[in-house]
């Protein structure tokens, strides 16, 4: 049972690097990408999530808003988290990052190649494997991309990296054989697997952290819940807050990709809730309820 008694920091210290506990998502946005990243920045998020895959993310124009935020002197690049990813060709559309008839050390290699060049930064604070190649173990193609992205690390360009929509196995497959450690694991989180439970287990046991994304949109029938909207009204915030402030509490880092300004202050207010332990096992355990 995790402990939820301990304070909840908006930064700690994972490896030696500095991590916000809350991350801005910007998948999906499309053309409002660079005004949102902006407006998140401004808002008070520190930690921004891309990759390198025009199919869901405009990087590039992730990096334009970044780049602008560090120009004003808002930001020192020492103050943010950026965390992009490399994905496999077959989860791409024609505007790729790389040629994909190249062998997948240079696939990673261009595709890391281009972040930076987006974010016009020397180093990225975590680089994440967008997911294994298959839905089954890990093939040659993912260890190889995994052996790439550890040199990127041990160059010092990366200072964690991690992996993305994986299973429990290959998540376990992943810790036992890999020279450098993921240091992250971000997945979809659904309620009704006592929100990756299993997974976020293993995470603790190994000195990862735990990322969870669409905590929101992936459990839209359970926020209406009445036990969750009793809680939010004895707190006096949204459910929104609520499940946020339950994510944190649970020592994972939960993303965000609100397109609201003021849902975005809501959602780092969530960092002034406090859950009691009741109320915690409650969200916990509301698809069994």
């Amino acid at each position: 049972m995790a402990d939820t008694s301990r304070s909840v920091e908006r930064l700690v210290k994972h490896r030696g690097v500095t991590i916000p506990t809350f991350l801005y998502g910007t998948a999906w946005k499309e053309d409002q990408t660079e005004s949102l990243t902006h407006l998140a920045l401004s808002s008070g998020f520190q930690g921004i999530d891309t990759a390198s895959q025009r199919r869901h993310y405009d990087e590039a124009a992730v990096g334009k808003a970044v780049r602008q935020a560090l120009a004003k002197g808002d930001l020192k690049r020492s103050d943010l988290f950026l965390q992009t990813k490399f994905t496999f060709a077959a989860g791409q559309d024609h505007r790729l990052p790389y040629d994909p008839a190249a062998d997948v050390t240079t696939q990673v290699q261009k595709s890391f190649e281009s972040s930076l060049g987006h974010f016009k930064t020397a180093y990225l604070n975590s680089y994440i494997l967008h997911g294994p190649a298959s839905s089954r173990g890990l093939t040659e193609a993912d260890w190889e991309v995994w052996r790439a992205m550890e040199t990127l690390q041990k160059s010092g360009t990366v200072k964690l990296i991690g992996i993305s929509n994986v299973g429990y196995d290959q998540l376990q497959l992943l810790v036992e054989k890999s020279e450098v450690k993921p240091a992250f694991v971000q997945n979809r989180c659904f309620a009704r697997t006592r929100w990756d439970a299993a997974i976020r287990e293993l995470c603790r046991s190994n000195d990862l952290i735990y990322q969870g994304f669409s905590l929101l949109t992936a459990n839209a029938t359970f926020l209406n819940r009445p036990e969750i909207q009793q809680i939010s009204q004895r707190r006096g915030c949204s459910a929104a807050q609520i499940v946020f402030r339950f994510a944190l509490q649970a020592g994972m880092i939960p993303l965000t990709g609100t397109t609201s300004e003021g849902h975005m202050k809501e959602d780092l207010a969530a960092y002034d809730i406090e859950l009691s332990q009741a109320e915690f096992e409650t969200i916990e355990n509301i698809a069994f309820s």
